[in-house]
């Protein structure tokens, strides 16, 4: 008898003109955006902090992160808490995106792999492409969106 691999359910949001999707189990809450508190010599990429329930929550510009241009923010313009992990520890961030989709449910076999375009493109962190209509969905894994030593610089800024 051949077993499947169960379909799973992805996050799609948008930056600029194209859209990307996060499997759900790293998304923990979508946020209006807020006021963000700068911290003094953080990381171009971190915008500075939010206060979520009592818990100080870094919070990162997620197109300089992926080397998107900028834009201004948007009605639509959003911050996704996220829970990734570090050294068998959990770490929580806020991603602010331009605007959330809807969920996915998506099959592995319906998931092609990531595009090879050379140095310059930065793929480690998109896992997978998602075909839908005419275009494509990057699939984003958001454990791999920091480099090790950043995420010890969001870790002591958490703390």
């Amino acid at each position: 008898m051949e077993t499947t691999e169960k379909t799973k359910s992805y996050l799609s949001f948008t930056l600029g003109s194209e859209t990307y999707a996060s499997h759900v189990v790293n998304v923990l809450n979508i946020l209006e955006m807020t006021q963000i508190t700068k911290v003094p010599k953080a990381p171009d990429y971190m915008l500075g902090v939010i206060n979520l329930r009592g818990t100080v929550l870094p919070v990162i510009d997620t197109r300089m992160k992926m080397g998107i241009e900028q834009i201004a923010i948007t009605k639509d313009t959003c911050i996704v808490v996220l829970e990734i992990n570090v050294d068998s520890e959990n770490l929580y961030v806020g991603s602010i995106v331009d605007s959330v989709k809807e969920v996915l449910e998506i099959e592995p076999n319906e998931i092609l792999p990531p595009p090879n375009i050379g140095n310059k493109y930065k793929s480690q962190f998109i896992t997978g492409m998602y075909k839908r209509g005419e275009g494509f969905i990057m699939i984003v894994n958001m454990n791999n969106i920091f480099s090790e030593f950043e995420l010890e610089e969001l870790v002591t800024i958490s703390n």
